[in-house]
């Protein structure tokens, strides 16, 4: 049960309905953040889209021009012709069929982009409604983990918008069954792609926190994410094959980020487990 905000030892517990009040103020506060930066978004309506939001199915985006230098010097060395490493070349023809389609997208969008922009005071607001029901020596952690927390998510939405994105637009905007069939994406299906393929790499590289609390309740320890290093392994490029498309390459660089994070997170289990291991210690030679 979550306490009055001040010494665990001094305060008494919050009743059921103070305990639900605290709650509300926090979401509240939460949801008003995230919507003054939706407004800001919905205001900036033309950079959001054409710098945001459909930049990535164009050749001059960042991730596109990477790729067909590549391209170009794989081509230079080996003295061949190929545009397999060049992607997005032709941007893709975006359509509407809707009557209200642009103005529901512009909706959706100006909330996801207040969501990301938000995010690392959301993330505070869960903080601060956790923190009263820590011990002391727990909760002078909470401002690292606010802000590890937020690095890790911005990082994963960069991440997926940066790679993972103009991947899944290429691969899935160029692929056709017959020259009989032309694709013509809807503006809400672009959207949807992009949005959960960025979204869902931010939650993946949230990897770490979550290891760190397993192994504080003592749910998951080094040993046994060593001990099942291969098959983490398999789910890992699992997920990866279902945020990307279905290629190797793609894959390939989905997963390499996702094994370092996971090789990352059995180090910080590590490190929990030896640090309350010497609690432990600690508190027996105090007792004795």
């Amino acid at each position: 049960m979550a306490k009055r905000k001040k010494n665990r030892s001094t305060e008494e517990e919050m009743t059921f309905i103070e305990h639900l009040e605290e709650l509300r103020w926090h979401i509240v506060r939460a949801v008003a953040s995230a919507f003054i930066f939706m407004v800001i978004a919905f205001i900036n309506r033309d950079f959001i889209f054409n710098e945001v939001i459909l930049k990535p199915k164009t050749p001059t985006f960042p991730t596109n021009m990477l790729f067909a230098n590549l391209n170009e010097w794989f081509n230079s060395i080996l003295g061949t012709n190929s545009t397999a490493l060049a992607i997005n070349n032709t941007p893709l023809e975006i359509v509407n069929i809707d009557m209200a389609g642009q103005f529901i997208a512009h909706i959706k969008v100006s909330l996801v982009a207040g969501i990301i922009v938000a995010s690392p005071y959301i993330i505070l607001e869960i903080w601060r409604f956790i923190r009263p029901a820590l011990h002391k020596n727990e909760s002078q952690y909470a401002t690292g983990g606010v802000f590890y927390t937020s690095v890790l998510f911005l990082t994963g939405v960069l991440f997926g918008y940066y790679l993972i994105a103009p991947l899944s637009i290429h691969f899935l905007g160029s692929y056709n069954v017959s020259n009989e069939v032309q694709n013509t994406i809807k503006l809400n299906s672009y959207i949807g792609t992009l949005t959960s393929v960025t979204f869902a790499s931010g939650v993946i590289f949230e990897l770490p926190v979550a290891t760190l609390f397993l192994s504080k309740v003592g749910l998951l320890t080094p040993t046994f994410m060593r001990k099942y290093r291969k098959h983490a392994y398999v789910v890992l490029l699992i997920m990866s094959a279902i945020i990307t498309p279905p290629d190797v390459f793609s894959q390939i660089l989905v997963c390499v980020p996702l094994v370092t994070l996971y090789e990352i997170s059995i180090h910080i289990s590590r490190y929990e487990m030896r640090k309350q291991q010497r609690n432990i210690d600690n508190t027996e030679l105090s007792e004795n």
